[in-house]
């Protein structure tokens, strides 16, 4: 790993092959914005392929944006190339329909010839591990303020063919208290979990609060595609299992919970073809996935990727970790909403929806109202409990008019 100069590594890309090379660049708050401004100043054309891109990813007229889950940095672009997929697939692209020419990373100082991704993890392995194997281009952003983190995101120094020495903070979330709404569903949710339970938890204020609610279980286990502050808080109240490592591949949270990572042996990094393997996630014990959604029919078909027919987001590891929950014994894979869309005033239970759906078959559907235990009950059954327990009062009326005309005696 040669150590050069932002002009050096700008010239470097700037020779990279063909008119637009893909390029794979850490996501989330893992991004190396030097390294990205190295590359706007290289070059007119390229791809850049990135998960959930944050806000201030920086915009560029010759850029193709590629990604299977749109962040706030992406969601705007009207020339986004969104890419429907599983994340667990995500990385079997680079192997077939989407090879990488360069792979740009931030990551941690090197400690015993090694560098870490630190916080961002995911599809990173694989997209490293299939640049040095083609001879491609391999950068790091070594930043101080990265934490080392151990597991699949730890690699050789000289895995890597140059790097910038550029230190800047680690963004988070902004924060906010959750409402009455939510702290209602996320205490719902939480109680599908119990001792020695293994725990999913996705971004939001609702997992947040469904993993605050946990703190007075015990032996619990983590598998997780991500890890907040509510891990965090379950760590120090005892309620984890010490002798199960903390599994996730990525950490979306406080600077508080990014210096708990460092160095942390609890904590394994995990890439995304094995943290979001459905028939690993099954093999653990009472399994308790907890997504949110945006929609939710009466056919218990949920919608967390669409708005208005346009993608807000994407699969994510929504149907991989509800797949995985459902095959797992004891498990359960539990997706919530809130049962009102007050910007639209309108309702988030729907007769069938309109856009496409993100996941299905779930063990229970949790809203503000109450909660929908549906696995196992016929679809007339369930389309009551739904609307009985789920949606708002406000649309029960309608729902049930709608239900009748495709079960008469629902």
């Amino acid at each position: 790993m040669q150590i050069v100069s932002v002009e050096q590594l700008t010239a470097r890309l700037g020779s990279l092959p063909g008119v637009e090379p893909r390029l794979v660049v850490s996501g989330n708050f893992g991004t190396p914005t030097i390294l990205l401004q190295a590359l706007a100043a290289s070059r007119e054309r390229c791809r850049v392929f990135a998960l959930n891109a944050q806000s201030g990813w920086p915009v560029h007229p010759g850029f193709i944006n590629e990604t299977p889950f749109v962040g706030p940095g992406m969601r705007h672009d009207p020339g986004l190339d969104y890419l429907p997929m599983r994340l667990s697939l995500v990385p079997r692209l680079f192997d077939s329909l989407r090879p990488v020419d360069a792979v740009l990373v931030q990551a941690s100082v090197p400690r015993s010839g090694r560098i870490s991704l630190g916080i961002e993890v995911d599809i990173l392995p694989a997209a490293i591990e299939r640049v040095h194997a083609r001879g491609g281009l391999a950068v790091a952003q070594l930043n101080r303020n990265m934490p080392y983190t151990f597991g699949d995101g730890e690699f050789p120094t000289d895995w890597f063919d140059l790097a910038v020495e550029a230190d800047e903070p680690l963004s988070s979330p902004g924060q906010r208290d959750p409402s009455e709404a939510e702290i209602r569903i996320g205490e719902l949710a939480a109680g599908f979990a119990e001792d020695g339970s293994t725990v999913q938890v996705g971004i939001g204020q609702v997992p947040d609060v469904a993993a605050g609610e946990l703190v007075g279980r015990r032996h619990l286990g983590i598998w997780s595609e991500v890890v907040g502050d509510g891990v965090l808080a379950l760590e120090r109240a005892g309620s984890l299992d010490l002798g199960r490592p903390i599994r996730t591949s990525f950490l979306f949270g406080s600077p508080e919970l990014y210096q708990w990572a460092h160095l942390n042996p609890r904590l394994r990094m995990t890439r995304t073809e094995v943290v979001n393997d459905p028939a690993r996630i099954a093999s653990n014990p009472a399994m308790v996935s907890i997504n949110t959604t945006m929609q939710i029919d009466l056919f218990a078909q949920a919608n967390a990727s669409f708005v208005h027919g346009a993608v807000y987001s994407g699969f994510g590891g929504q149907p991989d970790f509800v797949l995985g929950a459902l095959h797992s014994t004891g498990g359960h894979a539990v997706v919530a909403l809130r049962s009102w869309h007050d910007k639209t005033d309108s309702s988030a239970v729907l007769p069938i929806l309109t856009d496409p759906a993100t996941s299905f078959q779930h063990s229970a559907i949790v809203s503000e109202h109450g909660s929908a235990e549906i696995f196992g009950r016929s679809q007339r059954a369930q389309a009551r409990l739904i609307i009985d327990e789920v949606a708002d009062p406000r649309a029960r009326d309608d729902l049930r008019a709608a239900a009748s005309t495709h079960w008469p005696s629902a």
